[in-house]
C-alpha cells in the first residue's frame, strides 16, 4: 500500500467507510469525508485546467482551515508536488521560496497579509473564498483518475524553519506520509477512528502535517483545525468547545497554558497528550502530570525524516527522556570521527528508517553532509543513552565552549525551570570579559521581578546542583524569547551582543 498513491488511499478508505462522519471541524464549520474527496478530486481537475502537469510544483500558502486539506490532497491526487509554507512569511522567505521550488502556481487565502507572486513572474494565482472553497471547474462531476506515482515521485516539499539560515526545501515520497501513521499512530499511540486529535502545531511543519492530515484520515478520525496561531486561552476554549481525545503540541504551549491555569486541577477530555519539537523538560513534564493527571509523552523527529523517530510510550514515559527508537528505525551516537560512542556517553545522533528524504532541494553538497552514504542522516542533536532512553543534550551548534569544558545548554536550562521564579529560559554562550561563558535568558514568573536580587538567588540554586563551570555568569530578563514558528528558540540570536539586566 505504500507504492499507491497517498491521497486516493487516505480519501477511498473512508468513503466506503464512513462517508458522512466528519474529516475536519473548524470554528463552526465542518468537513465530511465525502465533502473532502469530492472537492480534492475537484482542485485536481483545477490544477489540470490550469495547465499544472505531474511533477511540477504548486505552493500552497494556507491557514489551518478546510481549504489546506482540500489544496494538498488534490495536488496529490494530480501527481503535482505540494509545497507547504507557513503564513507567516517575510517578503524575502516567500519569494526564496517561490523562486527555489520552482513552483507554477501559488495558492492562497484573501485574508491572508500574504505576498503575491512579483508581477513580471509566470507564477499563477488560485485563491479560495471566504468559505475555504475554490471556484469549481466548469463541466466536471468531480471524476478524476488519481496519478500512479512512480516510485520516486516527489509527493510533498517543506521548508525547514530556518532557525539558523535560509529555509531549506525538504521532499518526501507518497509512502513518507503514511508509513508514520503505522509506526507511531497505531503501534505507539494506538490511535483510532473513535479520536478526535487537536495540533497546536500546524500543517506547514512535518509534526503538524502528520497529526492534523495524515491521523485522522489514516485512521477515519476527526481532526480539529484552528486557523489562528492560539494563545492558552483559545486552545482551552477550543477543547472545551470540540472535547478532542488526542493533544499534540510543544513544550512552550504546554508551558503556557500551565502558567494560564488559575487552579489547582486543569480537568480535559484528553486521553493522550504528546510534545515533540524540541526537548520537553522534566519540570513541565511534572508539573502537566499533577495538573491534569495526564502522562505528557514526548519524542522527537525531523522534517528530514518526516515525523518522529524516538518515542516516549504511554505508560512508560521517563521524564526528561525523548524515549526509545521507534521500531523500524535505527539510532547510532558517534564521535566527531563517526565512531560510535559507548552508553552514557553524549555523541551525535544519527538516524536511518524509511521516511528519510531523499535530498534537500537543490543543495546537493548539504544533501552529502547530511546523507550519509550508508543510508543514516546525520541529524545534529546530541543525545545520550542509557537503558535504550535517549536524552537530547542539545544542537552541536548551541554547546558552549566553557575554558577547557564543553556545556550543553539543557541541563543548566532544566535546573533554572526548576526555580518557581523561572517561567521560561535559554542558555547560549557569551563572552565575558574576552572569555567565552554560560549566559541565561530568563523570563520570570508572572508577578517576579526580574532584578539583581532574583539573579543572585537564581546562581545559588543553580550552584546546589551544577558545578560552578557550568553556571551562568550573567542573567538576563526578558518578556519572550525568540523562536521559530514551531516553537524552537533562535539561540544564534541571542548570541548577539547585548548588555545583560540585573547580573
Amino acid at each position: 500500500m505504500y507504492t499507491d498513491n497517498a491521497a486516493a488511499m487516505l480519501l477511498e478508505r473512508n468513503r466506503e467507510r464512513h462517508p458522512d462522519k466528519a474529516a475536519f471541524l473548524c470554528g463552526e464549520r465542518s468537513l465530511s469525508y465525502r465533502e473532502l474527496e469530492r472537492y480534492s478530486r475537484l482542485f485536481a481537475l483545477l490544477l489540470r485546467e490550469r495547465g499544472i502537469s505531474p511533477g511540477e510544483r504548486v505552493l500552497i500558502l494556507l491557514p489551518d482551515s478546510l481549504a489546506f486539506p482540500v489544496a494538498f490532497l488534490g495536488c496529490l491526487l494530480a501527481g503535482v508536488t505540494a509545497v507547504v509554507a507557513g503564513t507567516a512569511l517575510t517578503r524575502e522567505q516567500f519569494e526564496h521560496i517561490l523562486n527555489d521550488s520552482g513552483s507554477r502556481l501559488l495558492v492562497t487565502d484573501p485574508r491572508l497579509p500574504s505576498p503575491l507572486p512579483p508581477e513580471q513572474s509566470r507564477v499563477g494565482l488560485l485563491v479560495c473564498d471566504d468559505r475555504d472553497r475554490f471556484e469549481p471547474p466548469e463541466g466536471h462531476d468531480g471524476e478524476f483518475a488519481a496519478d500512479v506515482p512512480p516510485a520516486d515521485r516527489i509527493a510533498y516539499m517543506q521548508y525547514s524553519s530556518g532557525s539558523t539560515g535560509v529555509p531549506k526545501g525538504i521532499p518526501h515520497r507518497h509512502r513518507d506520509l503514511l508509513i508514520p501513521c503505522d509506526l507511531v499512530g497505531r503501534e505507539i499511540l494506538g490511535l483510532s477512528e473513535q479520536d478526535r486529535i487537536f495540533s497546536a502545531s500546524k500543517f506547514s511543519f512535518a509534526y503538524g502535517l502528520i497529526n492534523s492530515l495524515a491521523f485522522p484520515l489514516f485512521f477515519g478520525a476527526t481532526a480539529i483545525l484552528i486557523p489562528d496561531k492560539p494563545d492558552a486561552a483559545a486552545i482551552l476554549e477550543l477543547m472545551e468547545r470540540h472535547r478532542p481525545s488526542v493533544f499534540f503540541s510543544v513544550p512552550t504551549v504546554y508551558s503556557q497554558l500551565i502558567l494560564s491555569c488559575g487552579s489547582d486541577r486543569l480537568e480535559l477530555s484528553l486521553r493522550l497528550c504528546y510534545s515533540a519539537g524540541e526537548a520537553l523538560p522534566a519540570a513541565i513534564f511534572h508539573e502537566w502530570h499533577r495538573l491534569t493527571g495526564l502522562e505528557l509523552l514526548d519524542g522527537i523527529g525531523s522534517t528530514e525524516m518526516s515525523y518522529i523517530y524516538i518515542s516516549n510510550r504511554p505508560g512508560r514515559a521517563r521524564p526528561g527522556s525523548a524515549g526509545q527508537a521507534v521500531p523500524g528505525y535505527r539510532i547510532r551516537l558517534v564521535d566527531e570521527d563517526g565512531r560510535a560512542v559507548p552508553s552514557g556517553t553524549v555523541g551525535t545522533l544519527l538516524v536511518k528508517g524509511p521516511t528519510s528524504c531523499p535530498c534537500y532541494w537543490n543543495l546537493p553538497d548539504k544533501s552529502g553532509e547530511t546523507m550519509l552514504p550508508d543510508g543514516f542522516l546525520r541529524s545534529g542533536d546530541l543525545f545520550l543513552e542509557r537503558d535504550g532512553f535517549y536524552y537530547h543534550q542539545g544542537r552541536n551548534d548551541d554547546m558552549i565552549k566553557a575554558g577547557a569544558q564543553l556545556v550543553s545548554p539543557l541541563p543548566v536550562e532544566e535546573a533554572l525551570l526548576s526555580h518557581p521564579s523561572v517561567a521560561e529560559c535559554a542558555v547560549v554562550a557569551l563572552s565575558v570579559g574576552g572569555l567565552v561563558r554560560p549566559g541565561a535568558f530568563v523570563i520570570p514568573s508572572p508577578e517576579v521581578q526580574g532584578n539583581p536580587a532574583l539573579a543572585r538567588r537564581l546562581r545559588a540554586h543553580l550552584l546546589e546542583r551544577l558545578p560552578e563551570y557550568m553556571c551562568p555568569v550573567s542573567f538576563t530578563f526578558v518578556e519572550q524569547l525568540p523562536r521559530t514558528p514551531t516553537g524552537k528558540i533562535q539561540r544564534f540570536r541571542l548570541r548577539e551582543p547585548a548588555q545583560p539586566k540585573g547580573a
